[in-house]
């Protein structure tokens, strides 16, 4: 009787450690190539109950497939609460191939892959197919999203962005042709950089009588105008109109100096000589070169076909030594004399010829005693964007000085 009793308790105990059912999935893995598949299965689940009520905790396991051989026993997912699948993630060759779902029920008899392989939908959290996602539930989406500009109404594919006022985005509407303003307008393209017109002699009889009188181009903006006369009433593009006790009388000069914008079709003219620069320059008692005078020449005032003369003046004071004298176009020594201490004064005039690449350059100087001396050079500096004219002079004792009189650089029509 007791040891019935015995083989009862031991049965009772093997059963109650005997673990849930398992299902054996049994296969061999092939490569689309035809070769087996070796690598090793990652297989991960959710916490769920078997059907024997055991409960499976969230873990994971390896299997390894040598030479496409699989065999591995999991709990069924099918019959468990709640009802799922396992994630398989298949490695090979150092890296991740793929991931699929597996659906495993109870079975007596081993399954192959295909008997448990989901095809889309499923339950598990961490392999179902996702389902959408709405704006709310990504942090900050909607924000950003409103940050952004937005497409307004005009707004079409194939033209020039730009923001209204509403911070809308809009197309710009114009010809193919047209070129865009910053405010987002649009018209022809200008025909290059605006041109500065000085020395303009409006067209008009000069006879007491006559108030209306016309420049070479259209002052663009209109306030860059200037006109030399006792006052000016009025102007109409191209048009000025004095006022009655301020009409050009017989003998008066007329110029207008002005900005020409860049889709002005005219040129730059000058109707007489152009003074660029003139003045008087400083002293100095350096013992080596030293600048006594600058004439700085605009961008876009100098064309090839241009000539520009250059003349000053030097005095020198002291009789302990003598001094020198240089004037440089841009970097080139256009001309450079040194005089003795008896020289009191010294002048002389530099011609320039400008062509495409430079200017050629030709120069005249003396003195009180420094004897007459002419010279030609060439230079290589550019011009386009402006170009200084710089005078230069030293003494050989500073108990002496050197001094720039005067000088002026004119541009020559």
């Amino acid at each position: 009787m007791s040891s019935r009793l015995f083989l009862a308790a031991v049965g009772l105990a093997v059963a109650a450690h005997a673990g849930p059912p398992l299902t054996i999935i049994q296969d061999v893995l092939y490569k689309a190539d035809g070769t087996r598949f070796s690598g090793v299965l990652t297989i991960s689940w959710n916490s769920f109950q078997a059907v024997d009520n055991s409960a499976i905790v969230m873990q994971s396991t390896t299997v390894k497939v040598v030479d496409g051989n699989l065999r591995v026993q999991l709990v069924p997912s099918t019959t468990a609460t709640p009802a799922g699948a396992y994630s398989v993630t298949y490695n090979s060759d150092g890296r991740i191939q793929f991931r699929e779902r597996w659906a495993i029920p109870s079975s007596a008899h081993s399954l192959r892959v295909r008997d448990v392989r989901v095809v889309g939908g499923g339950s598990d959290p961490d392999t179902a197919t996702p389902g959408p996602i709405y704006e709310s539930d990504v942090v900050g989406l909607i924000a950003d999203l409103g940050a952004r500009p937005v497409k307004a109404p005009s707004f079409a594919a194939g033209r020039v962005a730009m923001v209204n006022g509403a911070g809308l985005l809009e197309s710009v509407a114009g010809s193919p042709g047209d070129c865009v303003r910053v405010d987002g307008t649009s018209g022809a393209c200008g025909s290059g950089a605006p041109a500065f017109v000085d020395g303009d002699s409006p067209a008009g009889i000069v006879d007491g009588a006559n108030a209306s009188f016309t420049i070479s181009a259209v002052p663009e903006p209109p306030a860059s105008l200037a006109v030399y006369r006792n006052g000016l009433h009025a102007f109409s593009g191209r048009t000025i109109q004095f006022v009655p006790d301020a009409i050009p009388q017989p003998g008066d000069t007329l110029l207008a100096s002005y900005r020409a914008g860049g889709d002005s079709a005219a040129p730059q003219v000058f109707a007489g000589v152009q003074v660029l620069c003139s003045g008087v320059g400083a002293s100095t008692v350096s013992t080596t070169l030293a600048s006594v005078g600058v004439c700085a020449i605009p961008a876009a005032i100098l064309v090839p076909g241009d000539r520009v003369e250059v003349r000053f003046d030097v005095e020198h004071g002291g009789s302990t030594s003598g001094f020198s004298f240089e004037v440089r176009w841009g970097a080139t020594v256009a001309l450079h004399r040194d005089a003795v201490a008896s020289d009191v004064l010294a002048t002389g005039r530099i011609d320039v010829g400008l062509i495409a690449g430079g200017a050629r350059l030709s120069a005249q100087s003396w003195g009180t005693v420094l004897p007459f001396s002419a010279s030609v050079a060439s230079s290589s500096d550019a011009y386009a964007n402006g170009l200084t004219v710089d005078f230069l002079g030293k003494v050989g004792n500073a108990a002496d000085t050197a001094t720039l009189r005067s000088f002026a650089v004119v541009r020559i029509p």
